[in-house]
């Protein structure tokens, strides 16, 4: 799979993903995919802290160069690896509904991607399989809202974290970021404005 996505480099393939259950499959089996890669310039991203604790994510940023982690809910254990994931802006896919769905945490109330959010750390919201999730990413980021207390200004910067960690030309992504900050500013503002209402019939 490793050669395949080096092979199709350019031709539609950003990156190469490594997912599933951590707990006994460490990501540092596949070692030789993940240097091929990397030797490439092809971008990581790893499963990890789901199933398995923090060690599982370190071993995916420190030995296998993950530069996104799959999930993280248990990046919370330790607070040096968390700070480091801060300050390394290593984006957290985030996925709520499946994380409950598979007991990696208790209820949405508990998942930990507010806690990651307010310290400052590039979360973003995914849905991790729509089909077996019965979701869509619109539905992941109300249930943010809902669930979590997340306001439209913490879900707005969570929209954009996810543009910003996307697997694509600086260039072209910093063009993409400032489209859509544009987009979510005028949505909002729309939104501010008193209803229009109808001319009186009689006047």
């Amino acid at each position: 799979m490793a050669q395949l996505a080096v092979a199709y480099k350019n031709r539609g393939v950003v990156a190469f993903d490594l997912a599933g259950a951590e707990y006994d499959h460490p990501a540092k089996h596949h070692l030789r995919a993940f240097k091929l890669v990397r030797d490439n310039n092809l971008a990581v991203t790893i499963h990890a802290g789901e199933a398995y604790g923090p060690a599982s994510i370190h071993q995916a940023i420190h030995v296998c160069g993950a530069h996104r982690i799959g999930h993280g809910c248990r990046l919370r254990e330790d607070g040096d690896l968390l700070h480091y994931v801060n300050d390394h802006r290593i984006a957290l896919e985030c996925c709520p509904s499946s994380n409950v769905q598979t007991g990696a945490v208790r209820e949405l109330r508990a998942h930990p991607l507010k806690l990651y959010h307010d310290l400052g750390l590039r979360v973003t919201v995914n849905t991790d399989n729509r089909l077996i999730a019965d979701t869509t990413v619109s539905r992941e980021l109300w249930l943010c809202h809902t669930q979590m207390g997340l306001d439209r200004d913490d879900i707005n910067r969570i929209i954009v974290s996810g543009f910003k960690a996307a697997f694509l030309p600086f260039h072209q992504k910093q063009t993409m970021v400032r489209a859509v900050s544009r987009e979510l500013s005028n949505a909002a503002q729309a939104s501010e404005q008193p209803e229009s209402r109808p001319a009186d019939a009689t006047a």
